[in-house]
């Protein structure tokens, strides 16, 4: 079984995704032609999202490295990336049955009113296979590992249903999606709390400035374009060592900027392809649900964040952010994690903290930086954990995406700085018995209230139908 998924997960998300989708679609009840061009728009999206972010990373990754030589930094965790992180995940044993065994899950939630997100996001289920891998490994115990994966799971479904009615009425063209990915799920709790927090603040409260306002504040320098281009222009002078070597330089210089100015302005455009995929797939689905099950108002389909991340406030504020994370990534003592692979999964974070700060970027950008220091002592924490999983790997398959550089541990940004990994990775490895009862205490009390309010709301929803019904 695992060779067979290994083999799948090789084909890599551009292939896996159109394949999926298209039998998805199949099922549901589209045209195989309809269906087909929904899981190529996908696959078409996917390759477009990792062109983006391979020109994001292969542009900065150079030019980071040059200045981490040039400062003599000393940080042993070595970044493998989003794709080294899935890849660990789906090669175990863990990762070879989490879709099926979340899918089983997902269909005994819907059934019991515990969740009101339909999770087709077949590919981002490599998050779930990943804390589930780490514990597997760490205790090993696979059965350890299968219960960390479902605890993640659950919780994260919860989530999804808590953040949705906020993600619908921020983002155009949303309705009926959820985002039950837990890598940005896992920051909302804490933002909540965080926003709370800077609304106390006297003047942080008062500053309300969204993307509309930037452009309108600052003119050009409020373009997502144009930010690119300058912290494009920055870093690259921060990688030569003297102002001859600037001026030497300069063609390389203006390069990167322009190419950090065009990772701005074409990953909206190329988010719009997932959507254009993801809509007939979703529209489809919540069609088939409301015709088949009783009492399926108001579900949501479970979507990927790649279908937001090109809002105009993510990118400003995940520019912004990642020259400011690799100086704390330096400064930090106790850290030992620099991001540079990982940097394209900097968009990622916010997707879910935008409807809870309403856009506006100063407040946004404060809890980036809070959960971003805390990641980088999450990853350095996890890195032993995620090396000895990676090996494993390594050792079955050979794949060289998830081999270590001698003298190094790996780590990724990716799902391993997120606060949800950490505490259930921890409650369910380190405080073994006793952290698995705080653990399913929680997510039993969590279902328990999401239940309820599933419930009311469906009452309300059928109440408002029957009323609309006598009035005609």
């Amino acid at each position: 079984m695992e060779q067979v998924f290994s083999y799948i997960i090789g084909l890599g998300a551009a292939v896996m995704m159109p394949i999926i989708f298209t039998i998805l679609g199949v099922c549901i009840g589209i045209k195989f032609s309809k269906a087909l061009k929904s899981g190529l728009l996908v696959g078409v999206g996917f390759v477009g999202l990792s062109v983006i972010t391979s020109l994001l990373t292969s542009t900065l990754g150079p030019a980071l490295s040059r200045v981490v030589e040039i400062y003599g930094l000393q940080l042993k965790v070595f970044d493998m990336g989003w794709p080294a992180a899935a890849s660990v995940a789906y090669n175990t044993s863990v990762g070879a049955f989490i879709i099926p065994v979340c899918l089983g899950v997902n269909i005994l939630m819907l059934v019991t009113k515990t969740t009101r997100t339909v999770n087709i996001d077949l590919w981002n289920y490599w998050h779930f296979a990943f804390i589930g891998a780490i514990v597997y490994f760490a205790s090993d115990n696979i059965w350890w590992g299968f219960f960390a994966a479902i605890i993640c799971y659950i919780i994260t479904l919860i989530l999804a249903d808590y953040t949705a009615d906020r993600f619908q009425g921020f983002y155009d063209k949303m309705d009926g999606i959820s985002i039950p990915q837990p890598f940005c799920q896992g920051f909302v709790p804490v933002a909540e709390v965080l926003n709370k927090g800077l609304d106390k603040i006297p003047g942080i409260n008062k500053l309300d400035i969204d993307a509309e306002g930037m452009k309108k504040k600052f003119g050009l320098l409020g373009e997502p374009l144009f930010l690119g281009i300058l912290v494009g222009i920055i870093i690259g002078a921060l990688s030569c060592e003297s102002w001859k070597e600037v001026v030497e330089k300069i063609p390389y210089i203006l390069g990167l900027g322009i190419k950090m100015g065009a990772v701005m302005e074409l990953i909206p455009r190329i988010t719009s392809l997932f959507i254009e995929g993801l809509k007939p797939i979703s529209d489809a689905t919540r069609d088939l649900i409301n015709r088949k099950f009783k009492g399926a108002k108001g579900l949501n389909i479970g979507m990927s964040p790649a279908l937001v991340i090109g809002h105009p406030a993510t990118l400003v504020v995940s520019l912004l952010l990642i020259p400011v994370t690799l100086i704390l990534a330096v400064v930090l003592p106790g850290n030992e994690f620099l991001p540079l692979a990982s940097l394209a999964g900097m968009f990622y974070v916010f997707p879910l903290i935008l409807p809870i700060t309403k856009g506006n970027i100063p407040k946004t950008f404060i809890i980036g930086l809070v959960l971003m220091l805390i990641g980088l002592y999450f990853v350095t924490d996890l890195a032993p954990f995620f090396t000895q999983a990676a090996q494993d790997v390594f050792a079955k398959t050979g794949d060289a995406a998830v081999a270590i550089p001698a003298g190094f541990d790996g780590g990724s940004l990716d799902f391993a700085s997120s606060p949800l990994a950490w505490v259930i990775f921890h409650l369910s490895y380190s405080l073994k018995w006793i952290g698995v009862t705080v653990l399913v205490l929680i997510t039993m009390f969590l279902m328990f209230l999401n239940r309820r309010a599933i419930i009311k709301y469906q009452k309300a929803a059928a109440e408002a139908e029957n009323t609309e019904n006598n009035q005609q």
